[in-house]
């Protein structure tokens, strides 16, 4: 059942819902279209058009009615009780698919701390002819309801998994901090939902990841190490991917998933190509990005599925907030009106290999902007240096000298440089072979 409130149904809409109830592995019988003013504190809808509704289960024999709305839990009740059916919002549909996809611990622990949190809400009678007595002259009556108890004891669970979430966080976190050690940087791919990340994330690190045309296809956060050219390492996270109004619990149980994005030097924003509503999907994981305090993070935008639409791979430095090239100011960000920073646009396909090789260096372009090239003389003292500047596959030749010390060509970013020529045994050599402390003598 579709409802638009206060517009009618937008067919795009309908579509998606039809989409997540076929990734929650049901089947479309029927599809009910109506449109209020406002919602309908009993039934959401009005009593004809729930009377319709009840009509069209019956005729069609349906097992459960889908809301594309968000109901309350005596909406629900009340619309339950009329059909004869099994009644879910549009919450619930997401949980459920969550809770289909959920591979890993603590994806099926994110998924089950969603669904007691929205379960918490829907718990509406208690078992009131059961009772427990109290003790004590006069005390003697109706103790502690069945639905007191199961308030209770999902309270006592959602504590459980919120502690062991933490717990996991905490793992997580130390993770971050091992690869901050070594200066890597972190590129997460964010974007809606079958937008192509996973088929993009497999193609770029040669990894298998679950691949499949659904929504919400993968749930569990994959990071993989990247070569690229001129860079070196680079972190890749693939993310669990976003929809139009998420429930706030899924954004709430997801939220130690979602830090992969939050803590990233740069965002890889995947966008289907073929989408007709593609700059309000870009919209629309930018408010999810900003619900979690990743929204000023610099962005890659990535047209994925070129192959769909006919379109020929290319590569736009700068662009405005909804990824179209900003012409007349080519490399220029603008983040516009709370819109981040983009670093390039880049038009791909990644179930054909087209423009990848454009994309990696538009990739290593975004994650180091100020990345130069210079000569340094180390001495001897600095031979811990050297060795760190090897591991973070930084140097392109190396030349000894007499003294055994070394000339090194490095690629670094700009402020990197100026860090290392603080450092004690390293110099500049200019372009007439001199160091600057030569220079200066």
């Amino acid at each position: 059942m579709g409802v638009g409130i206060g517009h009618p149904v937008d067919p795009n809409d309908t579509a998606e819902f039809a989409a997540l109830a076929a990734s929650a592995g049901t089947l479309v019988v029927g599809t009910v279209l109506g449109s209020r003013a406002r919602p309908d504190p009993k039934y959401f809808v009005g009593s004809g058009k729930a009377e319709e509704i009840r009509l069209c289960a019956v005729a069609h024999e349906a097992d459960v009615v889908l809301v594309d709305q968000t109901l309350s839990p005596s909406q629900e009740r009340n619309l339950e009780k009329l059909t004869g059916r099994r009644v879910l919002d549009r919450n619930g549909l997401i949980l459920d698919i969550f809770a289909q996809r959920a591979r890993s611990f603590e994806g099926k622990l994110q998924v089950e701390l969603a669904q007691l949190s929205h379960l918490s809400t829907r718990l509406v009678r208690g078992w009131t002819h059961l009772e427990r007595q109290k003790g004590g002259i006069g005390l003697r009556g109706p103790g502690e309801t069945q639905l007191e108890t199961d308030r209770r004891l999902i309270a006592k669970r959602i504590r459980t998994l919120k502690s062991r979430l933490e717990k996991l966080a905490r793992q997580r976190d130390t993770s971050r901090h091992v690869r901050r050690e070594v200066p890597v940087p972190t590129v997460a791919l964010v974007g809606y939902t079958n937008a192509g990340k996973s088929t993009l994330f497999n193609a770029l690190t040669d990894s298998s990841t679950y691949v499949a045309d659904q929504l919400f296809a993968t749930l569990d956060p994959t990071v993989r190490r990247v070569k690229l050219s001129g860079v070196g390492e680079v972190v890749l996270a693939d993310t669990v991917g976003f929809v139009r109004a998420l429930p706030h619990e899924l954004v709430a149980a997801f939220r130690s998933t979602l830090q992969e994005a939050r803590d990233a030097d740069l965002l890889l924003h995947v966008v289907d190509a073929s989408d007709p509503l593609r700059d309000e999907r870009i919209e629309q994981v930018r408010e999810v990005l900003r619900g979690i305090g990743a929204g000023g993070i610099r962005e890659l935008v990535v047209f994925n599925k070129i192959d769909l639409v006919g379109e020929e791979p290319r590569v736009v430095q700068g662009a405005d907030g909804l990824g179209r090239p900003e012409l007349g100011r080519p490399g220029m960000d603008r983040p516009g009106l709370g819109r981040p920073a983009i670093a390039a646009l880049v038009s791909v396909s990644a179930a054909t290999g087209s423009g990848l090789p454009g994309l990696r260096e538009a990739l290593a372009h975004a994650v180091r902007p100020n990345q130069v090239r210079r000569t340094l003389h180390l001495e001897l003292r600095a031979a811990a240096i050297r060795s760190g500047l090897y591991k973070r596959n930084a140097v392109r030749t190396e030349r000894q000298c007499e003294d055994g010390s070394w000339d090194l060509d490095v690629e670094l970013d700009l402020s990197e440089v100026d860090k290392l020529l603080g450092s004690k045994g390293v110099n500049l050599v200019d372009n007439g072979g001199q160091t600057r402390e030569q220079r200066v003598a």
